[in-house]
């Protein structure tokens, strides 16, 4: 295909997605977009066993898979943020000619927009896009990512460049940190509220335990809690607890107040009520996490 298939390629695939997705936000597998249709043809967009998918019709890469790790497990590649705010992409074995490295190099020398999906679960993908790269270091045996437009035009800051490094690091949390750490928890609370069991995942958010910006307010689901946008402004401004025992509390003036429907079903009836928990002990909120936070909420009532 000419460069504008090539562009037109990628158009067509992240509009197709953007219907499975709901506007990416939404997970996948792999067989939900193995393949999507373009000027009568099947086009890969999501392979099997590979990180680097170069559709036979196209010259360049179209998407790159980052795979699931359990917990404690090690990556089979490591892709990692640089100190510079960028994403690494590993490249594919240690052979910087390698077809498809090469064929991601093609994607960076022609600055074509890549679909990145990144493992949130086994075999459950997050679909992140449009992502480019924006460097090559083959000594390395990876390149640099940039997630969105936004981020692409930064460029890759200098050593000196406070700046510029705090605006790409901001926008990497945002585009990539905080989906991902979203799409983990509520999958791991199989899509429903912690609180009250509510399973609109519309109206779901991932909650922190320990803030984001403190020295243990990792965005990793030990440090999560899947919650209803209610719930979850309550929780963060303290009218709601969790304590070491999973149970919830409610502060105490709050539980004296009189008020309509919604504070006595939606935050009084849950004083003493456990937190639905996920099924995998390891995905359970962290103790030391929950009691350092409880203590906070017992400083504020």
């Amino acid at each position: 295909m000419a460069l504008l298939d090539e562009l037109a390629a990628r158009e067509a695939a992240m509009r197709w997605l953007d219907e499975r997705t709901q506007l990416g936000t939404q997970t996948v597998t792999q067989p939900d977009v193995a393949n999507f249709p373009f000027n009568g043809q099947t086009v890969a967009l999501l392979l099997r066993q590979q990180g680097i998918c170069k559709p036979r019709q196209l010259d360049a890469a179209l998407s790159i898979r980052t795979t699931w790790t359990p917990p404690g497990g090690k990556p089979p590649y490591e892709d990692v943020e640089g100190p510079d705010g960028l994403v690494r992409y590993a490249y594919r074995g240690t052979d910087p000619d390698f077809p498809d490295n090469r064929a991601l190099r093609r994607a960076f020398e022609h600055q074509l927009p890549l679909v990145w999906f990144v493992a949130v679960a086994q075999g459950v993908y997050l679909a992140q896009y449009p992502v480019y790269v924006v460097g090559d270091e083959p000594e390395n045996l990876r390149v640099a990512l940039a997630l969105g437009n936004q981020q692409r035009w930064l460029g890759v800051p200098g050593p000196d460049e406070v700046d510029r490094r705090r605006t790409v690091e901001r926008l990497t949390k945002l585009r990539l940190h905080q989906p991902v750490f979203r799409a983990q928890v509520l999958g791991a609370y199989e899509r429903s509220c912690a609180m009250c069991r509510l399973k609109h995942v519309e109206l779901l958010d991932a909650a922190h335990i320990i803030p984001d910006g403190k020295e243990r307010g990792t965005p990793i689901v030990p440090n999560g809690l899947s919650l209803c946008s209610i719930h979850h402004r309550a929780f963060d401004a303290n009218v709601l607890g969790v304590r070491p025992d999973y149970k919830i509390a409610v502060r105490r003036d709050i539980l004296e107040e009189i008020d309509g429907p919604m504070l006595k079903h939606g935050l009084q009836a849950m004083d003493g009520v456990s937190l639905t928990l996920p099924k995998q002990r390891a995905q359970h909120p962290d103790r030391e996490r929950v009691k350092e936070r409880y203590e906070e909420f017992l400083a504020v009532g």
